[in-house]
């Protein structure tokens, strides 16, 4: 058994200068482009990246070249990442096919494919359906087989029997078919065309093209006809778009299209593929209905691409003038519809046919009072302000390609000809939806008054308002407008009767309100809010509807002590009755806040009101609350805890942060940030002192330190108790409180007891020996500046925690006992210096308190003795092999704690350091090249090192090469 004699003298200031690194200052920056500087006087240097970096070197300087900049061939490294994915997007975008209209439509204009799931969701029925269809009969099977094994001739005539047998009614009826059921044989329709198509029954898919476009010709159930046209228009769309264009390019141009990405001319186009195109337009020319001929032959309009340049142009013209004869205004509307779909795909830059169909569609609506419309709408029991919402979709896309990229003069042409229309209510919500909003803002008096004077009873007033609402909300009016539209508006608004069509405007018009005007203007719209929802509880059935408002006004909410000062504010959130609405509403306020609030606030009337919201987040936390939503919450409320300040009134401070304690018990997150707030107080009065604590100041700190004494214990997480404690003692520390750091100290040091072997962290069992470990080295090091109490014994503190370890039941499998140990002794060799490493302002360490006591260094030294006689006895338990490895690293830990801390002139010592070392590298196990690195180091020592220790190391260095080589 060895024991510790005497531990080194350090002098840590030398230490510290020796193992410094050299320093020299640059001349330029490291990351800088390389550059050459060129000499005119004729002096020629090598345009290497030595010779020059940045700047000219002069002939003293270093030839220092920054690796980055090496490596990345003189670029800034941030800046060639970002070019090289840059250069991967390009690469990426440039094998694809470009789309034909991508470059003229920007993001003010809404694509179709956006607007499909909302149709289909808006339009629907729970009236029986019917389809059309004859794609499975057994007869069509019979015709192609024959057809296949015909002359030439006979396949043409063929073909067209097969037209022929479809208009003649081969077709068969599906009656009394579900909205599900219908939609499922579309989806059978289409899967049907593919099928034909794959299997090269070209007249078979052309067959159920036709027949899909014959049934937007039907209006037996009129509700369900927008989703009808959504699903059937996706079948023609791949009819047309996907299979036979797709085939002439595929067939014919292939290799074309690889090279030129889909971008050629009809010259280019071979006769063969034009033949082909004609053939196709040729077949949908022999369709004898109008409807199919119309639909199939704007499905297949992109084909002409292969024929004529301009073709498009005079062919949607065509189309559009054709679509005079749809009989019924609805299914004219959808054609036309249609058309432009088509028109914005093929050639977006054209636009004549679109005031063509849109002054058509002028016409045809005068039709929705005619007798034949009134007479199905009274067969379906539909009214008729529902019957002209089915026109909406089609009305929206017609003029929203019509109001792209159109100009003010646009819009005012077709004010006027809405204006000329008695039922004009449903053209002018189509125009406010789908032009600017900043032409329509600037003219939103003049809408007003159309509005006002339409005297529309048909079409829904509150859908006008809404429209009118969005666009004002989006692009301000000018200021002079601002009153005196949201005075007329509101005085309509406000007459609304209908909850569901009151809080529909109120929704769109408050954000306008919020967004322009002041409290007042706030308060009166939510106090009219709340006097049309309370009634009856309407607001139990419209939450969506208030969260919005509210989310409106605190977007743009400036000044938070107005908002909460509100007189309807809180009533308004009060008509969130539903706890998890009230919650979501809560949550909205506080993250509003928490981004919205930069500066500091102590003002009564945010925290009183943020208490409140607060408090209701925290008391909707319970068991089943999920780990996300309880994190979220809290960090609201630590947002909330830290936006508030007294200034140097630290005493309120304080207060407030009791109160929120007693509020908030319930999350662990608030509770550490409360703590750790309190802390920071102390520190922050410790410097407004500069560290001399007066009468007042000094209990001030000791308040703060007993406010976390006292938290503590009441949080759930033992780690996070065991680090505050640490925390919290060395504030109380630096603040001169030394009972209450003794306090915190023997606090933490009997929590140590009920540390667990295990943990449940993220759902899995971890050891908690990691843990413990690292908490121990940063306890340790606080332990050197502890000042002993002069009623306690020497490291009282130390001997206390030492207790502590000895009951801790170890894992077998661990060695942390053992490394706790080596902590301990190296705390103890830097305890016997004359001066500490590093101590606390205006605390008298025990290098004061003791200095160089013999009674003191004896009873460090004996204690010392004891921790090398249990790692000794813990490295002996380790000499088995299965334990062999962890014998060596342990062994070599012991020997760097040795080589570092002790006497290596004490001969017990170094024969200590000698044997420690051969122990680590008895079984060949160890760390090769963390040896060489020990070794390395102890040769640097025993060069450096002052005489007698410099001797010590070389006897050493010689004993390990020694048993190195062997």
């Amino acid at each position: 058994i060895f024991f510790l004699r005497k531990s080194r003298e350090r002098s840590y200031g030398a230490e510290r200068r020796l193992v410094a690194a050299p320093r020299t200052e640059t001349a330029s920056h490291p990351l800088k482009s390389v550059t050459v500087t060129v000499i005119k006087s004729g002096t020629k240097f090598p345009l290497s990246r030595s010779s020059s970096f940045g700047s000219q070197m002069s002939e003293g300087s270093s030839g220092f070249v920054d690796p980055l900049t090496s490596a990345m061939e003189g670029a800034d490294p941030l800046s060639m990442f970002a070019a090289e994915e840059q250069t991967k997007k390009t690469s990426r975008s440039a094998s694809k096919p470009p789309k034909e209209s991508a470059e003229y439509f920007d993001d003010t204009f809404e694509p179709w494919s956006s607007k499909k799931m909302a149709i289909l969701g808006k339009y629907t029925t729970s009236e029986k359906l019917s389809i059309a269809t004859s794609f499975l009969s057994g007869p069509d099977k019979e015709k192609g087989a024959k057809a296949q094994t015909a002359t030439v001739s006979d396949k043409v005539k063929h073909r067209l029997e097969q037209l022929d047998d479809f208009e003649e009614g081969s077709v068969q009826e599906m009656l009394n078919l579900s909205q599900q059921d219908y939609v499922h044989r579309i989806e059978e329709l289409n899967s049907a065309l593919v099928l034909a198509w794959e299997q090269d029954q070209r007249v078979k898919a052309l067959k159920i093209a036709i027949q899909c476009a014959k049934l937007l010709a039907d209006v037996s159930v009129i509700q369900f006809y927008p989703s009808k046209f959504v699903l059937i228009t996706d079948i023609l769309d791949t009819f047309g778009g996907w299979l036979i264009y797709n085939l002439l390019v595929i067939h014919f141009f292939f290799s074309f299209v690889l090279r030129a990405s889909y971008d050629f001319t009809p010259e280019q186009v071979p006769e063969s593929a034009k033949e082909t195109c004609r053939n196709w337009f040729f077949k949908i020319a022999s369709i004898r209905e109008l409807i199919p001929r119309l639909y199939v032959e704007a499905a297949i309009l992109k084909c002409y691409n292969f024929l004529t340049q301009g073709e498009h142009s005079r062919a949607l013209g065509r189309l559009a003038l054709m679509s005079r004869g749809c009989g019924d205004p609805l299914v004219a509307a959808y054609v036309r519809c249609y058309l432009c779909r088509v028109g914005v795909t093929v050639t977006p830059d054209f636009k004549d046919h679109l005031m063509i169909c849109f002054d058509d569609f002028i016409q045809s609506y005068q039709q929705v009072m005619s007798d034949n419309v009134q007479n199905t709408l009274a067969v379906q029991k539909l009214e008729l302000g529902q019957y002209l919402q089915l026109y909406m979709p089609a009305v929206n896309w017609i003029l929203q390609c019509s109001a792209h990229k159109a100009s003010n003069e646009t819009l005012t042409q077709i004010v006027e000809r809405c204006k000329e229309q008695k039922n004009r209510a449903l053209l002018m919500n189509a125009v406010m939806s789908v032009f600017k909003p900043e032409f329509i803002s600037l003219r939103a008096i003049e809408f007003n008054q159309i509005i006002r004077d339409s005297g529309d009873t048909i079409f829904p007033l509150h859908v006008l308002y809404r429209s009118l609402g969005s666009c004002v909300a989006l692009s301000e009016p000018p200021n002079e407008h601002r009153l005196p539209l949201l005075n007329d508006v509101w005085k309509v608004v406000t007459k609304l009767k209908n909850p569901n069509e009151y809080i529909m405007c109120a929704e769109t018009w408050s954000e306008f309100i919020a967004k322009n005007f002041g409290k007042r203007e706030v308060n009166t719209i939510l106090g009219d809010i709340i006097k049309h929802m309370t009634p009856d509880r309407a607001y139990e059935d419209h939450y969506p509807q208030l969260i919005s408002i509210l989310n409106k006004v605190m977007a743009h909410c400036k000044d938070f002590s107005q908002l909460f000062a509100l007189e309807k504010f809180l009533p308004f959130i009060d008509m969130f009755q539903k706890e998890s609405i009230k919650v979501d509403a809560c949550k909205m306020i506080a993250e509003c806040y928490v981004r919205s609030q930069n500066e500091l606030t102590n003002d009564p009337i945010i925290i009183n009101s943020l208490f409140f919201i607060c408090k209701t987040m925290h008391d909707s936390v319970n068991s089943l609350t999920l780990e996300d939503e309880i994190r979220a919450i809290s960090l609201l409320i630590c947002g909330f805890i830290r936006s508030i300040s007294f200034g140097q009134d630290k005493e309120q401070q304080l207060s407030f942060y009791v109160e929120s304690r007693a509020a908030f018990t319930n999350i662990d997150t608030v509770l550490i940030h409360l703590i750790q707030s309190v802390n920071k107080l102390a520190m922050d009065t410790r410097q407004i002192v500069h560290g001399n604590h007066s009468r007042k100041t000094a209990a001030f700190v000791r308040a703060c330190a007993a406010y976390c004494f006292i938290t503590i214990p009441s949080l759930h997480s033992l780690f996070g108790r065991l680090h505050l404690y640490l925390i919290s003692g060395r504030v109380a520390l630096v603040n001169q409180c030394l009972s209450q750091g003794d306090a915190f100290f023997k606090a933490a040091i009997a929590l140590l007891a009920e540390v667990p072997k295990s943990l449940e962290i993220d759902g899995k069992h971890r050891p908690t020996d990691p843990l413990l470990s690292d908490f121990m080295s940063n306890f340790i090091s606080t332990l050197l500046i502890v000042p002993d109490s002069p009623e306690q014994g020497v490291m009282y503190l130390l001997r206390g925690l030492l207790n502590v370890v000895y009951e801790i039941n170890w894992d077998r499998n661990s060695d942390t006992k053992a490394r706790v140990f080596l902590m301990v002794l190296a705390m103890l060799s830097a305890s016997v210096q004359d001066t500490f490493i590093y101590t606390v302002d205006k605390v008298d360490s025990n290098d004061t308190l003791y200095g160089s006591d013999p009674k003191y260094l004896d009873d460090l030294k004996k204690l010392s003795s004891t921790l090398v006689t249990e790692i000794l006895k813990h490295l002996q338990t380790l000499d088995h092999p299965d334990t062999h490895r962890r014998q060596s690293v342990l062994a070599h830990e012991f020997f760097c704690c040795v080589i570092a801390h002790a006497d290596l002139t004490s001969e017990s010592m170094l024969n200590l350091a000698a044997k420690l070392w051969k122990l680590s590298q008895k079984h060949g196990l160890g760390d090769n090249k963390l040896s060489v690195r020990t070794l390395n180091s102890v040769k640097r020592k025993s060069s450096t090192v002052k005489a007698p220790q410099s001797g010590a190391y070389k006897q050493l260095l010689s004993q390990m090469q020694i048993q190195s080589r062997t």
